[in-house]
């Protein structure tokens, strides 16, 4: 990389370029993103340095063109001898009877011994025509934008995040001091209006239509001051995903958006565990499990999971690395709503994504409706329209399966068993589970909270136990059964079977208990 290229890799965001944005906020009266102030300390740039290198150019001599007339000891620039720099030494009259004007200079170029002859005063010649250097790579604006807009993007955020002067919504941009009054009058007109609703979702332009607000400013301006006035309101909370501007109230959210629901809640230190075990942490299955992050580097349109006891019981989805691929985001909103559509019949019904919990809302009473159990596949693909996700199970007649049962006994033990159950969608054997009386496990849980995660797993595998005859358990089953008592991540289960003295690891992510 060349030092003109490493201006941008090694670009600092100063003082300057934060007045600069001010001023074009303040001259356009209308918000920007970062990327869109980014681009334009990229072009203030570009054409800084493309008068400093014309400065420079000049400095050097005038270009030569052979419709000109010189003098000695000028200095000039020759185009079309890759702009070599000489300077004329002498000038006589050109011998042509066509061209009685015709003068011919000697010029001497640089690093060079010998003199060479060029005509001027020549009216009509191929090289009048205008020269410009040809414009580097590091000084075209769709090049630099494709390679560093990014890095100076990022870097202008850290600055600007950190200005107080400076509001954000949405990843907009603005001066707080110019941004419209909005009054308490009309912050309780848009409450209104979301009640009138059911609490929204509705877009800054849908309340505005509704309120008296001034006329004659810049409405762009405008719908970014009630969204200020609307976020430093606690009534009220920002649902939209990126790029697009929805509004709810607070107290009309439901309680489980608000409260991470009680069978998700992970309160304990998430083990390291060993390169060599990492590979497990998915038990190589269609498993998803929020607490568990992994990189991804390719593009994701779809994503099988099989449902845990505690999602299906929450009417929720894990938010995984994955998932996160194909569900709205958002800039800054901790949550946002959106539309589940069925893939069978189109229909569609809300959802909502807490980000900062790591889960997904609103499929109670779908998976109710579909014949969901805990351990069902669940398919995800992209929506067609933004803030859309595609949803499927795959149906299949009513017949009975021999599956895993929690029953819990009228002392408030639990007994895992092998029974015939009725079931409607696909599942994975390893994961599925039916739980006939949930509210007494509910009791269960709470009683379980306060058991050594070790004993829990420990009592769950002396249950998995009894049913095959040589008492072999798979990882992934212990996984599923452990969750219906407590949240569990699938590395907290690996660590405890990889280094506890009553568990034997007899290969493939099986194991047996050795008292």
């Amino acid at each position: 990389m060349n030092n003109q290229e490493n201006f941008w890799l090694s670009y600092k965001i100063t003082e300057n370029d934060l007045t600069r944005i001010f001023n074009h906020l303040l001259e356009t009266e209308s918000p920007a993103t970062q990327v869109e102030l980014a681009k334009n300390i990229i072009l203030f740039q570009i054409d800084n340095q493309k008068k400093k290198i014309e400065f420079d150019q000049k400095s050097e001599g005038s270009i030569y063109y052979p419709k000109d007339t010189f003098i000695k000891s000028d200095q000039l620039v020759f185009p079309h001898l890759s702009w070599l720099k000489g300077k004329v030494i002498d000038i006589r009259s050109g011998v042509n009877p066509d061209l009685p004007d015709l003068q011919v200079i000697d010029v001497l170029l640089e690093n060079a011994t010998t003199h060479i002859s060029l005509a001027s005063n020549l009216s009509e010649h191929k090289l009048n025509t205008p020269v410009h250097r040809v414009i580097e790579n590091w000084l075209d604006s769709e090049y630099v934008f494709t390679n560093y807009l990014s890095s100076i993007s990022s870097k202008l955020k850290i600055m600007l995040d950190s200005t107080d002067d400076l509001v954000c919504i949405a990843g907009n941009y603005f001066p707080r001091t110019l941004l419209v009054d909005i009054g308490i009058g009309q912050l309780n007109l848009c409450e209104a209006i979301l009640e009138m609703e059911n609490g929204g979702p509705l877009s800054t332009q849908d309340l505005l239509s509704q309120i008296d607000l001034p006329t004659g400013i810049n409405q762009r301006l405008i719908e970014f001051s009630l969204d200020f006035a609307l976020q430093e309101d606690n009534r009220f909370d920002e649902v939209g995903p990126s790029g697009k501007t929805l509004w709810f109230l607070n107290r009309l959210e439901p309680n489980e958006v608000q409260n991470i629901p009680n069978l998700l809640r992970f309160t304990e230190e998430l083990p390291t565990l060993p390169a060599e075990l990492v590979q497990y942490k998915s038990f190589g299955a269609e498993q998803c499990d929020e607490f568990e992050t992994e990189e991804i580097t390719s593009p994701v349109e779809s994503v099988t999971i099989s449902l845990t006891y505690p999602h299906w019981r929450s009417g929720t989805l894990p938010l995984t690395s994955r998932l996160k691929l194909l569900f709205p985001t958002a800039y800054e909103t901790p949550r946002i709503k959106f539309n589940f559509v069925e893939t069978k019949n189109n229909s569609s019904f809300s959802g909502w994504v807490v980000r900062p919990s790591r889960y997904i809302y609103g499929l109670r009473e779908w998976y109710a409706r579909e014949g969901v159990i805990p351990g069902s596949l669940i398919h995800l693909s992209r929506g067609k329209n933004p803030g859309e996700v595609s949803i499927r199970v795959e149906k299949s007649k009513n017949s009975k399966e021999w599956i895993r049962t929690v029953l819990v006994g009228a002392d408030g033990g639990v007994v895992i068993a092998l029974l015939k159950q009725v079931v409607t969608c696909s599942f994975d054997e390893r994961m599925a589970l039916v739980t006939p009386d949930t509210n007494s496990l509910d009791t269960v849980w709470e009683k379980k909270s306060k058991f050594p995660m070790e004993k829990i797993v420990h009592q769950t595998m002396i249950e998995l136990s009894k049913l095959n005859p040589q008492g072999q358990i798979h990882a992934q089953e212990l996984y599923a059964a452990v969750n219906t008592l407590r949240r569990c991540p699938p590395s907290t289960i690996l660590d405890l079977l990889f280094n506890q003295s009553w568990v034997k690891h007899l290969g493939d992510l099986y194991f047996k208990l050795t008292d």
